[in-house]
């Protein structure tokens, strides 16, 4: 790396680490005021655990030669052997994308887990879930299949929000849900928090990139776009079905697209990231509906909002993927989509994507649900009713957000 790539990539990675007291913002914003600092520790508590962890040995995990199922445990255990600015800041990068997934699932299991049962759950999720999936992905199978995901929406939004399915069904559902109101307590937080992802998703997709480049460029540049091109979507669609636009699906509009246009952030052109939005922002709105008529109590739209859109980005990719999109010297070389020669026969980009995303929504759910399970036989999982009633706040940390 050049000295302006690895300047970008220290930023890049900064920015990303910002995300996570953005998204504990965005969630903690969407909860009731009992349980806001709940919410806050469960997201910042994944910084503190998963970069110790990552530094023993997820990183040598997720990203080790392993030629097999997962990456080789000691390869780089303790980070031996990591020394050069470009190792150094590959690791950085890589533990803010390992931290800031299973921060993404705590939006799910909100107002009613336990604080215990979640610190235990993070750190062998992580190993469990998070480490093979990534590895599969950026060195595994799927990389050796030519699966695109340029900066994580199979390993990242694919993988927590199917974990955050199987997580939620063995929880249970809230107190009262869904027949006693349960609105954001504050939605000032949720739009400080949204904008806080926004700024954060740049370096997020960009820095995916590796390099202050044309990938780099353009991964930024439709990642602003799909942003927009969300929002309008989701209030559009919210209006029609509603009767009005609201504070709170503009900044869902917003991130919801952020997810779809992850994966492809660094493989499309055009307006290519327009369609990416707008097919999130109205499509994810309809997939959060359907949790009280199956009866799954999704908090805060982890399922709806981050699987379902990591989904909508997948599969776009499938078809919009375009290496003319890049110039002759961007040294583009990838699958193209099925609407730009790639086809639509055995062995081309859609498929690829179409198995790969199947992968892990199978793996990714049959092993969270089991890790959920045997904690919960364990130690339990679920926060008592009078801790749930009290709040989490208080139950668990001693604490209150708010004084009289």
């Amino acid at each position: 790396m050049s000295a302006a790539d690895l300047a970008w990539m220290m930023t890049a990675t900064a920015m990303v680490l910002f995300m996570i007291p953005g998204l504990a913002l965005f969630y903690g914003g969407m909860v009731r005021s009992k349980n806001v600092l709940n919410m806050l520790m469960m997201n910042m508590y994944c910084v503190g655990v998963i970069s110790v962890l990552y530094a023993l040995f997820g990183y040598s995990l997720a990203n080790g030669s392993g030629g097999g199922f997962v990456g080789n445990l000691t390869a780089f255990w303790g980070l031996k052997g990591i020394h050069s600015a470009e190792d150094l800041v590959s690791v950085f990068f890589s533990m803010t994308f390992a931290c800031i997934t299973p921060a993404l699932i705590s939006g799910a299991v909100a107002d009613r887990m336990k604080f215990s049962a979640w610190a235990v759950f993070v750190p062998v999720w992580s190993v469990l879930v998070y480490c093979p999936v990534f590895y599969w992905v950026y060195s595994g199978w799927m990389h050796e299949w030519g699966v695109l995901d340029f900066a994580g929406g199979t390993a990242i939004h694919i993988n927590a929000g199917i974990a955050a399915l199987a997580l939620v069904l063995v929880l249970g559902k809230r107190k009262g849900w869904p027949t006693e109101a349960m609105p954001p307590h504050n939605l000032v937080l949720v739009t400080l928090g949204g904008g806080i992802l926004f700024f954060g998703w740049f370096g997020f997709n960009g820095g995916s990139a590796l390099a202050a480049d044309e990938f780099a460029a353009r991964a930024v540049l439709n990642t602003f776009v799909a942003g927009g091109a969300g929002m309008l979507g989701w209030l559009a669609i919210e209006r029609i079905r509603d009767g009005h636009a609201t504070s709170l699906g503009a900044v869902s509009g917003v991130v919801a697209a952020l997810v779809a246009i992850t994966p492809a952030a660094g493989f499309v052109g055009g307006l290519a990231p327009v369609v990416f939005g707008l097919v999130a922002g109205v499509v994810c709105y309809l997939a959060i509906q359907l949790k009280s008529r199956w009866g799954y109590d999704d908090s805060l739209d982890v399922v709806g909002v981050h699987m379902v859109g990591g989904l909508i980005g997948g599969t776009l990719l499938g078809l919009f993927a375009d290496v003319d999109a890049f110039s002759a010297d961007s040294g583009a070389d990838f699958q193209e989509g099925a609407l730009f020669g790639g086809g639509w026969g055995g062995g081309a980009l859609i498929w690829d994507q179409l198995v790969s995303m199947a992968a892990v929504l199978a793996y990714s759910f049959i092993v969270t649900y089991l890790l959920a399970r045997i904690l919960d036989a364990v130690m339990g999982i679920r926060a008592e009713v009078e801790q749930e009633q009290v709040g989490l706040d208080r139950a668990f940390h001693a604490e209150s957000a708010y004084t009289d």
